[in-house]
């Protein structure tokens, strides 16, 4: 091939460039999106944790100091000196969720399928207490079932309060320092947290399957029976949840609208924190509070069948 020849051929294609660089960045991606709330957990979550437990199986004082030596039995002796306030925690909390999610899911459904024009308006009074402190909203309960106001007087009137005397909730004709009333404050101020999850469950359904129901001759209860609620399950599941949990720890409902005898384990909690300043306790009875959640929420996921759906 002569010079001439060789100086008209065209040149070389470029080399390709390397894309396994830019593949793997883009598969870093994720993880590094990721990286702020992993270090968050890690520091407010994971390490205080990790404090805590040492703290439960350390011995001392305040004076002598408190040190690691793996003593276990403070979790039994909490336990048995604490168990009362553990059952009554756990039976106020049930309660007050079973009552949020029977005020909360018609209210749901109604917003869901009949508010119309006003289904925003509802859904910013339902979330309206939110805009006030929690503390303030447990005290304005003081107020509402004060003795001799009108609550306490429509009650007594219709013979309620005999009832609920009967049944060991209230004491005669008195509401406030009761059961009744730290369950009423309890859910009070969670039952927006029932009633959210229910309402975006509950909005999913497409109002075409009652229409197909209604073609199929099914009555409204059956059709509530068979297609909404166990189209609603994942909010159901998930309201509970958001309910009970947080009413199990929760110690100012019973701080100040429960006398000495309603207290629950978080006010025992707060009490050796703050008060007696038993560390090792305190640690200890926290952690036996998250096992016994984990463990209760664990078994109703299973059996409601909805692990997939939350």
């Amino acid at each position: 091939m002569s010079t001439t020849q060789a100086a008209e051929a065209p040149p070389a294609p470029p080399a390709p460039t390397p894309v396994r660089g830019k593949a793997s960045r883009r598969r870093l991606v994720p993880y590094w999106l990721l990286l702020p709330g992993i270090l968050w957990l890690l520091v407010f979550f994971v390490a205080p944790m990790v404090y805590q437990a040492s703290t439960s199986v350390q011995t001392g004082s305040l004076e002598t100091g408190y040190r690691v030596t793996w003593h276990f039995a403070t979790y039994a002796d909490a336990l048995g000196a604490y168990y009362p306030q553990f059952l009554k925690s756990v039976l106020y909390s049930g309660i007050a969720t079973l009552l949020c999610l029977l005020v909360g899911y018609p209210l749901a459904y109604t917003i869901a399928f009949r508010a119309g024009r006003w289904r925003n308006l509802v859904l910013i009074l339902v979330i309206a207490p939110f805009f006030t402190s929690f503390l303030i909203r447990t005290l304005a309960w003081k107020t509402i079932l004060a003795d001799g106001g009108p609550v306490v007087g429509a009650l007594s009137a219709l013979h309620v309060l005999d009832v609920t005397s009967w049944l060991g909730v209230t004491d005669g004709q008195r509401v406030l320092a009761t059961p009744l009333a730290v369950i009423c404050g309890l859910t009070y101020n969670f039952l927006p947290f029932m009633i959210l999850p229910l309402y975006t469950s509950l909005e999913r359904i497409d109002g075409r399957l009652h229409e197909a129901a209604g073609d199929l001759y099914a009555r409204p209860f059956t059709a509530f029976r068979k297609v909404t609620f166990p189209l609603s399950m994942p909010g159901v599941v998930a309201g509970t949840l958001l309910t009970f949990i947080p009413a199990t720890g929760d110690y100012i409902n019973a701080e100040l609208l429960g006398s000495t005898d309603e207290k629950m384990v978080g006010n025992v909690i707060q009490s050796q924190f703050l008060r007696v300043l038993d560390y090792p306790t305190a640690a200890a009875l926290s952690f036996i509070l998250m096992a016994a959640i984990l463990a209760m929420v664990t078994v109703y996921i299973r059996k409601s069948g909805t692990e997939d759906l939350v």
